[in-house]
């Protein structure tokens, strides 16, 4: 089966690297962008709300935006699969995850070893980056009252306190996205779960680990238009389908 065929492969991995796009935080019911523009939001576009320019325009609009968006994902909780991918991290030598969600449920399941590509809504950061980028700021020592947000910088004492995610017509994490190319040209194994294929520039990561020889599994509900070059692909959602090939991993491992 193709399971064990995967299963053999990530044992015998010099270093993992996992994708993961929103398909895994579909499962736990953490609504998209767009899924959350309801009631009160339904009648702002995305533009009002996502960029730097509408957070200069409006910044507590966006706070709140942003605000009632943490509200709904702290509603939600990790599923199986989540904790299948952490338990890929304790059961090897080398992984490394690199996700696009900004839900945190990674870090709540218990991955430690992770690149975060378009930032955490559980992170903030001062909007004029006085002291680097980023410069993040622990929003829950200071002192601010929601009817006042967003907070002001406490290094600067000018700059608004936003979101540390990548907003529309924003650029990723240099750090992270340079780390994250060079994880897939080197890597021997991918897993890609939950992601579509088609945002870019984290689409470029499996092709990258194609070209340089690796063995790339996905798992997904749906084919993508990357999936008739895959090495393995296992459909279904993921956190059906993930704890099954931990359990077929640990089997392998048992067996060596």
């Amino acid at each position: 089966m193709d399971i064990q065929r995967a299963a053999k492969k990530i044992t015998r991995a010099k270093h993992l690297v996992i994708s993961t796009g929103a398909g895994v935080s579909a499962e736990s019911g953490v609504p998209t962008f767009r899924d959350a523009l309801d009631g009160l939001w339904a009648k702002y576009d995305p533009q009002m709300l996502a960029t730097p320019q509408a957070f200069r325009a409006n910044p507590k609009l966006v706070w709140d935006w942003y605000w009632y968006r943490r509200e709904l994902v702290e509603k939600t909780r990790p599923n199986p699969g989540h904790y299948a991918i952490a338990a890929l991290e304790k059961l090897l030598p080398e992984v490394t995850l690199i996700t696009q969600n900004v839900d945190h449920h990674h870090q709540q399941a218990g991955n430690k070893n992770i690149i975060t590509l378009h930032g955490s809504l559980f992170a903030y950061k001062c909007a004029n980056n006085c002291q680097g980028e980023p410069t993040s700021v622990e929003v829950s020592r200071l002192t601010w009252k929601p009817e006042d947000a967003p907070p002001t910088c406490p290094y600067c004492g000018k700059g608004k306190v936003r979101p540390d995610v990548v907003w529309f017509g924003e650029a990723l994490p240099e750090a992270n996205l340079r780390r994250a190319f060079e994880l897939a040209r080197t890597c021997d194994v991918m897993l890609l779960v939950g992601t579509s294929n088609v945002v870019y520039p984290a689409a470029r990561l499996p092709i990258e680990a194609l070209y340089q020889g690796a063995f790339v599994i996905e798992i997904n509900s749906n084919p993508t238009d990357l999936t008739p070059r895959m090495s393995v692909f296992l459909q279904g959602k993921s956190g059906d389908i993930l704890p099954q090939l931990v359990e077929a991993v640990r089997e392998e491992l048992g067996a060596e």
